[in-house]
């Protein structure tokens, strides 16, 4: 019997920044254009975001040499701010994306459905390396 149970993963990483900085590099476009990467021979030359409940985003990600693009890009389900954000992507998967304040470090904690085309390791590793970039950069801009 085949099960129609998602495969979740999950990704984390603990920021030394606050968390009302952590939200704002998190989703303002300014910002996510400087982080949203998964290896340094990708960038995302565009970010636009709607952060509001049926409000949505898209981020222009592509390889430097111009040889491939997408967009990455969903509607938001919900927005606490600073707590919380869940939003669906185009392709129908759910994401979970929670703050928590941990001694004194600002705990980021993604959780996302398995797409169906790649590896759950592959996938776990990319979304690790964008969220291992999005840490640098907070840290990096917030003791600038």
């Amino acid at each position: 019997m085949e099960s129609n149970q998602k495969t979740l993963i999950s990704v984390q990483t603990k920021i030394d920044a606050p968390i009302d900085i952590v939200w704002k590099c998190w989703t303002s476009p300014e910002d996510i254009v400087h982080w949203n990467f998964a290896s340094s021979d990708w960038h995302t030359p565009k970010a636009e975001n709607d952060l509001r409940v049926g409000g949505n985003f898209n981020y222009r990600m592509e390889a430097k040499d111009g040889s491939f693009g997408f967009d990455f890009w969903g509607i938001y389900d919900e927005v606490d701010p600073n707590k919380l954000i869940e939003f669906t992507l185009g392709d129908g998967r759910k994401v979970e994306v929670a703050f928590n304040m941990t001694n004194n470090k600002t705990e980021v904690t993604e959780t996302f459905e398995a797409e169906e085309s790649n590896p759950v390791d592959m996938q776990r590793n990319g979304w690790q390396s964008i969220l291992d970039n999005f840490k640098n950069y907070t840290e990096c801009n917030y003791y600038q």
